[in-house]
């Protein structure tokens, strides 16, 4: 097994000492004489070696009685790359936690939706992160409502309740242990920042590891919007959410250090479930230096990643939704399956109120779906059995696709449904469970840049000259399509 970063002190202490913002969110950073904890790229004079120890995650520095620097805001770091590159248990229940899963159904809960027993959990978590699930979930719930406490104007008991503190007096306790202020003083210190927000909005920043290419990230969602459900304006991608305790609006556009996003909820509660299926969706906890360094070390990609480093995997803020649009997307063109995907949203999707207008629903769920009469379905036979097929499972819980879910097992259920075949199950891998390593060798895009490469293009020749580019092959693909004067490679004007 790879060593953790936290155990690695010399490295640990060179990327303070060269106060190093790619490794913001790998370990976190306590001083043992004023008992604070900080990011590695904390813009203060770095404390000596010997008052330095070093923790895997907020929540440990949290129990150990470190409270968070104000200069630095170690809790709005990046999070872990480690969490969207693995697929063991540690990394689903970090994803899982992430979700607000634990908020809303407890260890218990979390343990179900997993596979195995809440004391299995608890040990494999405390021994990678230095704490539990509860313990990792409180730092998230701090996080949420320091959140709300320095962009809104909300009164602090409702903040209190939408961050998920079960009391008042649990959310001050919390506050004045995690941040050593008062939630008063907390939003006394806040910037007043709030201008030019909508009426309920929530304006936030999103952190991201250098570089991030914008073009095909935003490119691809903008390219593949369902009417009604995404749009472009002004510079920003806009999208519906359904969520756990109502819909929710996301815009989002990049900037050159982070990514502004503004979210227009029904529920405050799911703040921190948006703010997670956001960064998701835009792969912000990448560490696009090791995807890079790995593909430039191939002398035909290392042009492509030179000419636009950082580029992400475009993913999704619903794994089930992205799903049906894949069947929907099978074997004709973008337009063409934006059609489709437009029709069933106008038929069955819940429809939803934006105050910007532009949006109009929700994505329909597998449920509303599985009652739609196939002969309704305006594409081939086999196609609509393909589809009915799949929300009926997803309706019913044959299959379940979600943050927690297993990549391999997961695609072998996938391939096993009718009219799935390696290129659908691998792009949901992709771009709705996140597996870095999928791969497209199929997809007509690929075998095109291959080909003008001078790649292996057939599916087998191609899979065996990418091994040297694992576990990073889903990026690959990515610098691979950019080849192409496709629409999904540019930032929309």
């Amino acid at each position: 097994m790879q060593r953790a970063m936290h155990t690695d002190t010399e490295r640990c202490v060179r990327a303070v000492q060269s106060k190093d913002g790619r490794f913001d969110g790998w370990f976190f950073t306590a001083v043992l004489t004023t008992r604070i904890y900080c990011r590695p790229s904390c813009p203060v004079v770095p404390p000596k070696p010997e008052n330095m120890t070093f923790f895997p995650s907020a929540a440990a520095c949290q129990q150990a009685g470190f409270r968070a620097c104000k200069r630095c805001r170690p809790d709005t770091s990046p999070g872990s790359p480690e969490w969207n590159r693995r697929a063991d248990l540690v990394a689903r229940a970090m994803r899982l936690i992430a979700d607000g899963v634990v908020d809303r159904e407890g260890v218990p809960g979390l343990a179900a939706r997993l596979g195995y027993s809440a004391r299995q959990i608890e040990r494999q978590l405390l021994a990678e992160l230095g704490a539990g699930p509860l313990a990792l979930a409180r730092a998230q719930r701090a996080q949420t409502a320091r959140l709300l406490i320095e962009t809104t104007t909300l009164p602090m008991a409702r903040i209190a309740f939408a961050a998920g503190f079960s009391s008042i007096r649990t959310f001050n306790d919390t506050v004045r242990e995690v941040f050593a202020l008062t939630p008063s003083g907390l939003r006394d210190r806040a910037p007043r920042s709030g201008a030019g927000a909508a009426p309920g909005a929530l304006l936030l920043r999103l952190p991201f590891r250098t570089p991030l290419n914008p073009d095909n990230l935003f490119g691809h969602l903008a390219a593949t919007a369902v009417p009604g459900v995404e749009e472009w304006r002004d510079g920003a991608y806009r999208r519906t959410l359904r969520l756990p305790h109502g819909h929710g609006i996301a815009a989002l556009t990049p900037r050159p250090d982070h990514i502004a996003c503004r979210l227009t909820l029904a529920d405050l509660r799911d703040l921190p479930v948006a703010i997670s299926r956001c960064r998701r969706m835009l792969d912000l906890d990448a560490d696009p230096v090791a995807v890079d360094d790995r593909l430039r070390a191939d002398p035909v990609l290392a042009p492509l990643v030179d000419k636009a480093p950082g580029r992400r995997v475009p993913r999704t803020v619903d794994e089930a939704e992205f799903a049906v649009r894949a069947v929907l997307g099978q074997q004709v063109s973008t337009a063409a399956a934006r059609t489709h995907a437009a029709r069933l949203v106008a038929a069955h999707g819940d429809p939803v109120d934006d105050p910007e207008g532009g949006l109009t629903h929700l994505f329909p769920s597998p449920q509303a779906l599985a009652s739609l009469a196939p002969e309704a379905l305006a594409m081939p036979r086999t196609r609509r059995a393909t589809l009915t097929t799949l929300v009926t499972q997803l309706a019913d819980g044959t299959l379940h696709l979600g943050v927690e879910s297993d990549w391999p097992e997961t695609r072998a259920r996938l391939l096993a449904l009718p009219g799935f075949g390696p290129w659908t199950a691998d792009v949901i891998a992709m771009r709705a469970l996140g597996d870095p390593d999928a791969f497209l060798p199929t997809d007509l895009g690929i075998r095109r840049a291959a080909r003008d490469l001078g790649l292996p293009s057939t599916p087998a020749a191609l899979t065996a000259r990418a091994q040297a580019w694992r576990p990073w092959r889903a990026y690959a693909v990515q610098y691979l399509w950019a080849t192409d004067d496709h629409p999904i490679n540019f930032l929309p004007v």
